[in-house]
């Protein structure tokens, strides 16, 4: 009975903090909240594209007698914003941002606007990223997301002094270097054009959060050879966790503009 409650509590904190973490990225889409003409206005705003397609903003609308513009510059730049004009079309106003390079951004914001009044949005950032195959991608996000819950397991079986931990632990670390020094630098090669960017290559958060955890977790699994030191392995699980809990994407890559190079940047929180 302990060993099925410890199962159902790894699978909720696995859940929530993916959850989490995918609801906080930079990346996710900005929800926008905007009232004119005595009517409220909820869309959002894509803050991810990939480089074969220009991205579309859509935002729904019920009145015709709205309209709107995306302004927009690359990021970063001291460019000056370019306009375009959003077209009306089945009660949907959209527009297109222009597709950009392999980790190319773009900062943008909405202005609508009726006979009356006019509002801007916030201005948001959104980074292009080449096409994943999905051989790379979904193998990566499994083994990750297992990973975490084989992780979240090892650290209970600890709690509950039972001996099975071990065990996930060093399937644990199996999966992370399977679907994080394996897999993830394939994805990231395929979306950015560069495999690793984390130290000493660089500052990307993703893959430095990866290198800490293999880390934390080789060392939990080495103190355990020849006898048991499970304090290790609660260590390696709540360090896993709270990495997991951190936006993906954060200090991600990004391209520079004026040399063409790709390098590590920040992808900012505009909140």
């Amino acid at each position: 009975m302990k060993k099925v409650l410890f199962w159902i509590l790894a699978i909720v904190i696995t859940l929530a903090s993916a959850y989490y973490q995918r609801k906080t990225g930079p990346t996710h889409p900005k929800e926008m909240n905007e009232k004119m003409s005595q009517q409220e206005i909820k869309f959002k705003l894509p803050r991810s594209g990939v480089s074969s397609e220009d991205c579309i903003v859509k935002i729904p609308i019920n009145n015709s007698n709205i309209s709107g513009e995306i302004f927009y510059k690359r990021f970063p730049s001291n460019d000056d914003f370019e306009r375009i004009e959003l077209s009306f079309d089945n009660s949907v106003l959209y527009g297109a941002l222009p597709k950009q390079a392999p980790a190319g951004k773009l900062e943008y914001f909405v202005r609508l606007k009726n006979n009356q009044t006019t509002t801007n949005t916030e201005h948001v950032i959104i980074r292009f990223k080449g096409e994943v195959p999905a051989w790379a991608l979904i193998p990566h996000i499994i083994f990750m997301f297992i990973a975490m819950l084989i992780s979240n397991l090892a650290g209970l079986f600890v709690l509950g002094k039972d001996t099975k931990s071990l065990f996930y632990a060093k399937l644990a670390l199996f999966l992370l270097v399977l679907g994080g020094l394996i897999f993830g630098p394939i994805v990231q090669h395929y979306a950015f054009g560069q495999a690793w960017t984390g130290v000493p290559m660089g500052w990307d958060l993703t893959d430095n959060k990866t290198l800490i955890a293999v880390i934390f977790w080789a060392i939990a699994v080495w103190a355990n050879r020849k006898k048991p030191r499970t304090q290790y392995i609660l260590i390696a699980s709540i360090v896993l966790f709270l990495i997991y809990i951190i936006p993906h994407s954060l200090f991600g890559s990004e391209l520079d503009y004026s040399t063409g190079k790709v390098v590590t940047g920040f992808i900012s929180l505009i909140i």
